[in-house]
């Protein structure tokens, strides 16, 4: 085992992902974090949730659970957890920033935002990195790490064939009659939608699907998109659960990293306690950034006293459609059924977008439910033919063709303070590209089996996908403010950015999976060095 420290700062899935990987090479491994949980009542309600069958729970407790969350015809507000704002609380306090024109959020949350993600797994097409300084090749043992940590709920469908699953043994999901019927459909005309660059499958989450020694698979209650009271949607505050049985992984909470200082001798750190605010200091001999992009930015400008000086963040353009089928379902309220993205669809046709489009299918949910009936007003009555009809496209884009947020760090002018300000600035492109998808969309009203709705289209505001990053790309020879294929921001050898900070651009296709998978190799590579 090595005598060396290696300090991962963050607990989310590039923090996990990256300790994984230092402890399975021997590393002693010391993560900080700021640790905050759900409270403590809505933790001891899940818990009695958990302990029994969904028949069996009774109504008010989940409501409790779930109450707070109302979705309108607008769309549905940040996600709450369990009815708990708990993974994106107190950043404003401990990291300063100040982005009103953007939905991106840092979390301060033991796991950060996989406490609210929606968990789907899928990597690039080399065509959509191909301006990285590493390959699908060099990730591919890496993502394949990765979904043992995770899990993945999948099929080997035709989607293999352009996007490999990296797990031997997937568990498939049951997917709704709703969702069935609507890929049943897809696969009739699957040769002429091939031909124009179409392609589709079943999701790929990393959920676990059955029944394993890490426990109950998912039972299909429903409660996917409020919280998932078995803990089958993964989660890297469980994995630091695990990790912490490990004879050379130390956790240690409430603790905000404010400054980074490298020496010869390795990586020294001022922190301060998350509740009392006291003064704290670790030493390293390698610190690993896994905080979000938010507070990588803020430690990286701050140590290294690049105030007033820009990093561009790459986003992934988000936006919802709907697509109202020809057929419906009926009794998909009443079906036992998981409500996270149960199919994928992926374009890659120039004549709609230079780069891969990525669509995630959403059958029925109380959130699809309650948009339609508040969207109908007086005329609810016809809300339950709507439901037994609708889909929801959940759709991204590749970062050349969205929005940007410029990110600086400016002194606030009292004692020592600063602010990170985020400003986006617009990309007319991507509205553009999914106004070209949208009329797609419409020409393959027959091969879809329904029509989208191009009226009720939600483009979200910068950084509401959550698939951000790019912000300290990794170069083949990096300039100031850009990192290395290790990670590490120009100018320093010990200190390895590992989230979504580094990576060159945000493709279309699921963010998080190559975040963890990137973290992994650089952890791997670092640990011996």
């Amino acid at each position: 085992m090595s005598s060396t420290v290696h300090c991962v700062i963050g607990s989310g899935p590039a923090g996990v992902a990256c300790a994984r990987a230092l402890v399975a090479r021997g590393a002693r491994v010391l993560m900080l974090d700021a640790g905050l949980e759900l409270e403590a009542d809505r933790a001891q309600i899940v818990r009695e949730l958990a302990a029994t069958s969904p028949a069996a729970w009774p109504p008010e407790k989940v409501s409790a659970l779930t109450g707070d969350l109302q979705a309108k015809a607008s769309g549905v507000p940040t996600k709450l957890i369990f009815g708990s704002d708990f993974p994106y609380r107190d950043a404003g306090g401990h990291l300063p920033w100040h982005g009103p024109d953007t939905e991106i959020r840092p979390s301060l949350a033991l796991g950060g935002l996989s406490n609210a993600w929606g968990a789907a797994m899928l990597p690039h097409r080399d065509a959509d990195i191909a301006g990285w300084p590493i390959t699908n090749a060099d990730l591919a043992p890496h993502f394949r790490a990765v979904t043992q940590i995770t899990g993945l709920a999948a099929e080997t469908d035709a989607l293999a064939e352009l996007f490999p699953l990296h797990c031997d043994r997937p568990q498939p999901l049951p997917a709704s009659r709703q969702v069935q019927r609507f890929l049943n459909h897809l696969g009739r005309h699957r040769t002429r939608l091939n031909q124009r660059g179409w392609h589709f499958g079943r999701s790929r989450l990393a959920v676990r699907a059955a029944d394993n020694e890490r426990g109950q698979g998912c039972v299909c209650c429903g409660l996917c998109l409020s919280g998932c009271p078995y803990d089958c949607i993964y989660n890297s505050a469980g994995t630091v659960r695990q990790l912490r049985a490990e004879k050379n992984f130390t956790y240690q909470g409430d603790v905000i990293v404010t400054r980074l200082r490298e020496d010869s001798t390795g990586v020294h750190l001022e922190a301060r306690h998350r509740v009392t605010g006291a003064p704290l200091t670790f030493a390293a001999g390698r610190v690993y950034l896994a905080a979000g992009v938010i507070p990588t930015a803020q430690l990286v400008l701050r140590s290294q006293a690049a105030y007033d000086q820009t990093l561009t963040l790459r986003d992934s353009q988000y936006f919802l459609l709907p697509l109202l089928m020809a057929r419906g379902t009926r009794g998909v309220a009443a079906e036992a059924l998981y409500t996270l993205s149960q199919a994928f669809l992926e374009i890659a046709d120039p004549g709609i977008s230079r780069r891969s489009i990525h669509l995630q299918i959403y059958g029925y949910s109380d959130w699809v439910g309650q948009a339609i009936r508040h969207s109908l007003g007086p005329l609810k009555f016809l809300a339950r033919p709507l439901v037994e009809r609708m889909l929801i496209v959940q759709g991204f884009l590749h970062s050349d063709e969205s929005p940007v947020i410029r990110m600086t760090l400016r002194r606030t002018g009292r004692g020592e303070g600063d602010c990170l300000y985020l400003v986006p600035q617009p990309q007319p492109e991507a509205r553009l590209t999914v106004s070209r998808l949208q009329r797609a969309l419409l020409r393959q009203a027959r091969q879809l089996g329904g029509l989208v709705l191009p009226p009720m289209l939600q483009m979200a505001k910068p950084g509401r996908s959550f698939h951000s990053g790019g912000s300290l790309p990794m170069r083949a020879k990096p300039a100031a403010l850009e990192s290395d294929v290790l990670g590490r921001p120009h100018g320093w050898s010990r200190i390895h950015a590992v989230d979504a900070s580094v990576l060159p651009s945000i493709p279309a296709t699921t963010v998080t999976f190559s975040v963890m998978a990137n973290a992994h190799r650089i952890g791997w590579e670092t640990a011996e060095v």
